[in-house]
Parts: C-alpha cells; structure tokens; sequence
C-alpha cells in the first residue's frame, strides 16, 4: 500500500515543497532553484537595490504638501507624543500599524510635541517600508527564482507607482510590506511544517489587519487562491499531518495576541476590541461610497498608465498566462490565483483611491520578472539568432528603463501634486502652502505677537497641519460661534453664515485642492 500511495502522489510527509516546486514544463523558476548564486552574492545584490530605492525615495521628500489622509495621520501621531493613546475609530479612521511604525522613529528625530514633526520625517517611515519590500525580493529568491526576484525588486526601486507611494504618509507601504512577508512565511510554514514559519505569517497577517480593514479583502483572496490552487495543481491532495495541531495553534496564537495587542494600545484602550467588530460592516458600507466611486477598469487604467505603464503590465500579463496555461504547481501558481481574485475583487468594487494600485505591484512586478526571463531564455532554442536577439532585448530593456525614468521623475518629482498626475487623487494644492506664511506677514504688518485663529468648516483638513505652529488656533462647525479672533479661516459655503461678523474683514482665497476653496479673513480696519 506505501507503493500504491508513493505513485498517485509522490511526496514525503516532510518534504511537502518536493511537489509544490515540481514543474514538469521544466519552469525557469524550476532551473533557478537548482543554481542560485551564493547566498552573500544575493544578499549584497537585494540589499543594493533597497539602498538605491531608499536613496531615490529621499529627495524633496517634505515639498510636496500634505495630502488629508496624511495630515490626519500626522495628527494622530502629535495626539501619541502628547501622551494620548491610540484610539481606533473603524468609521473614519484605519487601524494603529502605522502608528506603532511612526511614533517611534519621529521620537527618535527628536519630536516631542506635535508642532515639532515635518513631512520628511513621518514621510521617513513609509520610504523605509518600500526600501524593506525590495530587501524582501532577497527572502523570495528560493520561492520565485533570483532573476524575477531581481527584476520585481528593480521595478519596485524605481518604478513610478511605488517610488510615489512609499513618499506618502499612508498605511500602503507597510499594507504591502507585511502581505509580502505572509506569502513568503505562509509558503515556508507550508512547505516545511515550520512552527516559527506559521508564527511569522500569523504576526504579518495581523499586522496587515492593524494597518488597514481592507486586510479581510487579502485573506479572501489568498484563501480563494489557495483553494483553487490546491485543487487544480495538487489534485486536492495534501500529505498526511500538513497541518499539525500545533503548528495551527501556534499562528492562531500569535495573530489574536498582536492584533489584541496593537489594536488596545498595548492594553490601554480596550473599547477597541468592540469598535473592531465594526470594521467588517464599514468596509462593506464604504464600499459603496459614492463620494470615490470609479470604474471597472479604473486600476487597469491606473498600472497600465504613462510610457512605461503599458510596457509593464504587458509583461506581467505574458507571466501570468505562462502559469496558467502550464498549470504551475510553483508558489506562481498560487499568485496568479491571488492576483486574478485581488483584481476582480479590487475593480468590481465602487470605492476606489489610487493608492490601492500598490497592491497589485507585487504580482506585475513578479510577473514581469518571470516574463522577463523567459523572454531571454527563449534565443538559446535557436543558436543561430542568440546573438542578433540577445542585442535586441538589451535595446528593449535600455528603452524600457529610460521610459520607467522619464515617468517617475514626471510623476513623482515634477509634478507630484498636479491635478494631471492619476496618482495625486484630491491633491492637497500648493497654493495652500502661502496660507501660513501669509497669516505670519499680515500678524506683523498688523503688530500681532500672537495672533488668535478660528477655522469654521465642516472639513477643515489638512488645516491643522499647516497651523500647528499657531499657538491659539480653533475648529469649529458652520452654526457654532467661535467668538472673536484676529483671523478667520472659512470654507465657501460657511461665509455667508457669517456675514455680520466677517463685515469688517476682506477675504483672500486659497486653494485647497481640485474644487475646494477657504478663505482667509483678515482686519481691514487696521
């Protein structure tokens, strides 16, 4: 009977990645498992590449003004120095793994009090976060090859999409950066039964839930894609004792004790654990928030965007259908699976922002590095043209590489808050930046020392951003009176409200971003 079992599947119970890296097509991912380069080669390689993406990350990283959900990240993190603990709010607010990144690094910069962060310092987090996903293309060698591996961390380092999120002060980049580590440590607990594999996929999983609820969207999509996986590569098939009580319990463990302890505050906001209990009803309800509502084929449009965008995807489409067509058991069968569900997930809901495109770039990147290497395979077949294609294909790549360039400095450099730019989504304008420095020169010309300032606006974001070194600065809502102030600052539509008030002022106007004006009111009698 042992005979019987070994020939309808052939894998030992403690070798389970025997069958899962056995492609009988004689895959390149296949051919790199059996000839990687040294580990330190490698390791110098990938830690290379992060270097060159954090230092490509690092330019003018404070001008570009503050977009609102990064102010209000910012302003959680001044409420944390201040003493305050996190308080998770599902309606209006994404979990603390950003938080728990942040606060330590601006402490560690010397801030103390809100009005003491800048943009390049909390900025700083999200930049090493990128730089930590390229450096994780190293972990990945063994799984997807080392030239895909490669190329995906060379697209991560300077590609358009990535490079302009990792310099937002958003959850995407640490969202990206732990779904990668749960692929990578979920694959490796799978294939060795690793305890401490399952334990660190369990603390990416929760860990991806505290940066952001959409998390239940990935664990979806990854149990969908490994259902499918399972089912169509393996035949249904798993080894006897694949899950191990003990391994199971060890990841349970680890992901409800860091999401306890993250989402409490290390224990000092308990009311927490209820609130996250909404976080599913939110999601489903913002959803369908009219307010961000896209396309189907917004993403689409979104990766295949710019003079390398097309180029790109094009390559990673070539990957996928590679996998499918040959029906991979490789770990690029379970990603194309996850990527195909992400996506259709993803489009087929209304709410959608730019940002969330990063998560499809771990797939395109992988894709098209596994295209990619295909691609250059193929001449060895015909003796003949290897040296006339092989010249061909570096043209190509040296072209491609520069269209990657000109986008990236296009979109991330040049005009990183345009309204023409798909990635800057309801920009914060730059002509918000003078409103400061125009409340300070009016102060003095008027021998203000310490000028009073009420804001009345129903969003009044990233206002308290930008006013953070004003001493006496206050918030209100159209209707509430904020009593008298040397400046005031109004949206559009509250002015009227305060026409009597407002009588002995001249308004000056400031953009806020595409459609939203305020306007600064100061004295005129003086």
């Amino acid at each position: 009977m042992g005979q019987a079992c070994r020939v309808s599947f052939p894998i030992h119970n403690s070798d389970l990645s025997q069958v899962l890296l056995d492609d009988r097509d004689g895959s390149p991912e296949k051919q790199n498992s059996a000839a990687l380069p040294p580990r330190w080669t490698r390791w110098a390689t990938f830690l290379l590449l992060a270097f060159l993406g954090f230092l490509l990350r690092l330019p003018q990283l404070g001008e570009r003004p503050m977009h609102t959900d990064e102010a209000v990240n910012a302003y959680i993190i001044g409420q944390l120095l201040a003493g305050e603990p996190f308080t998770y709010e599902p309606q209006d607010r994404h979990g603390p793994g950003l938080a728990a990144f942040a606060l330590p690094l601006a402490r560690m910069q010397g801030a103390k009090v809100f009005s003491d962060l800048t943009e390049s310092e909390l900025r700083l987090t999200t930049v090493l976060a990128g730089s930590l996903t390229i450096l994780l293309f190293g972990a990945a060698v063994e799984m997807f090859g080392f030239v895909p591996c490669l190329f995906a961390a060379l697209l991560f380092a300077v590609a358009p999409l990535p490079v302009y999120y990792d310099r937002y002060f958003i959850h995407e980049s640490i969202f990206v950066t732990v779904t990668f580590g749960l692929i990578l440590a979920g694959w490796r607990a799978c294939q060795r039964q690793s305890v401490g594999q399952a334990a660190l996929a369990a603390a990416c999983a929760a860990l991806m839930l505290a940066s952001k609820e959409t998390a239940v969207l990935h664990f979806f999509a990854l149990a969908g894609a490994a259902l499918v996986f399972w089912r169509w590569n393996l035949r249904g098939k798993v080894p006897g004792g694949f899950w191990r009580p003990k391994t199971v319990l060890a990841a349970v463990a680890v992901f409800l004790l860091l999401s306890v302890i993250l989402f409490t505050w290390f224990g000092s906001n308990w009311k927490a654990l209820a609130a996250l209990l909404q976080a599913v009803p939110n999601l489903l309800a913002r959803a369908g928030d009219e307010s961000h509502r896209e396309p189907v084929w917004y993403y689409l449009r979104l990766v295949t965007g710019g003079w390398s965008g097309g180029m790109i995807f094009a390559l990673a489409a070539i990957g996928i259908i590679q996998t499918v067509r040959k029906r991979r058991s490789s770990p690029y069968g379970l990603l194309a699976f996850y990527a195909l569900l992400l996506a259709v997930v993803y489009s087929l809901i209304p709410y959608k922002t730019p940002w969330l495109a990063l998560n499809f770039w771990l797939p395109i990147a992988l894709f098209a590095g596994l295209a990619v290497e295909s691609l250059w395979r193929m001449p060895a077949k015909y003796p003949t043209l290897r040296k006339a294609s092989r010249a061909v294909f570096i043209l190509l790549g040296v072209l491609a590489a520069a269209l990657i360039i000109h986008d990236t400095r296009q979109r991330v450099f040049i005009h990183p808050a345009d309204e023409a730019n798909p990635y800057a989504y309801a920009h914060t304008s730059e002509d918000l930046l003078g409103l400061p420095a125009e409340i300070e020169r009016l102060a003095h010309q008027n021998v203000i020392a310490s000028p009073r300032i009420a804001v009345i606006a129903s969003d009044p974001w990233p206002l308290p951003w930008y006013l953070r070194h004003v001493a006496e600065v206050g918030f209100w809502q159209p209707g509430q009176q904020p009593g008298k102030a040397d400046f005031y600052i109004t949206s559009t539509e509250a002015a009227d409200e305060y026409e009597e008030q407002l009588k002995d002022f001249r308004p000056e106007f400031f953009g806020v971003r595409p459609g939203v004006l305020i306007l600064l009111w100061s004295s005129a009698s003086r």
